[in-house]
């Protein structure tokens, strides 16, 4: 039973598919093909032929042959299918219920694998994450946005004031502007657009991941709006944060 639960396993990550969406296509709930590839269970007859329809290869096959135990792990096989797919680049989705597995799963390939993923016209070629953010802190970019971004290697590539998400153990996957120090490369400010939220400092030893924000998606509709009295008091809260920025970067 083992070589075709590793078998089921291997061909739904060549193809990219969480388990609930194999589990769809195969007409059957998810915890029973979790059963099936944590091999608690034996696959019935009739889902070994959807597969083997699916994925044109023998049930013979499936049953006795560990189809990954060829020359390319299924990791590099699906990264190829993806190039073939679009060769200019791919952008790996990560909702905000996947927040907390990202910080445990960012420098894993298989859980990045098992994230969604999509390309966009307007990017040139690489590797791209898209981040959902949660709160109002960068207003007027709303709650729920999605930002596109490429990943930064490390502080002095960082563009002073520029948006980018930064991954900590400590705040976790934030929406900010940087604002690096003149005397400093131990440390960062994170300054929100909203300045009802005060900025703060993380120290670059804490930082797991950089990515600099090159798009922003929104709904229809979400477009946050505010009066002119409340944007006359953003504007001189935002003067304000302004001249303590200031002040820090000398200091």
């Amino acid at each position: 039973m083992s070589t075709v639960c590793r078998n089921l396993k291997f061909l739904r990550k060549q193809k990219g598919w969480t388990q609930q969406e194999f589990a769809d296509r195969l007409n059957i709930k998810r915890s029973l093909l979790g059963a099936y590839e944590e091999e608690r269970a034996e696959p019935r007859t009739e889902v070994l032929e959807q597969v083997s329809d699916m994925f044109r290869v023998s049930i013979d096959d499936l049953l006795r042959r560990d189809l990954s135990s060829q020359k390319e792990s299924f990791l590099e096989r699906r990264r190829q299918q993806k190039l073939g797919n679009n060769s200019r680049q791919n952008v790996v989705f990560v909702p905000v219920k996947a927040a907390a597995g990202y910080l445990a799963g960012f420098n894993d390939d298989e859980f990045i694998e098992e994230l969604n993923s999509f390309t966009l016209p307007m990017l040139g070629a690489g590797s791209y994450r898209a981040f959902e953010i949660a709160g109002d802190s960068m207003l007027p970019t709303p709650s729920g946005s999605v930002v596109v971004c490429h990943k930064v290697d490390g502080w002095e590539d960082i563009k002073n004031n520029e948006a980018y998400i930064v991954v900590t153990n400590r705040e976790g996957i934030v929406y900010k502007r940087v604002v690096k120090s003149n005397r400093s490369k131990s440390k960062v400010t994170l300054v929100s657009d909203n300045p009802t939220y005060d900025p703060y400092s993380v120290n670059m030893e804490e930082v797991l991941e950089i990515w600099q924000a090159d798009a922003v998606i929104q709904k229809m509709g979400q477009q946050h709006r505010m009066s002119v009295n409340h944007l006359a008091g953003m504007v001189s809260q935002l003067q304000e944060q302004v001249s303590m920025l200031k002040k820090q970067m000398k200091n």
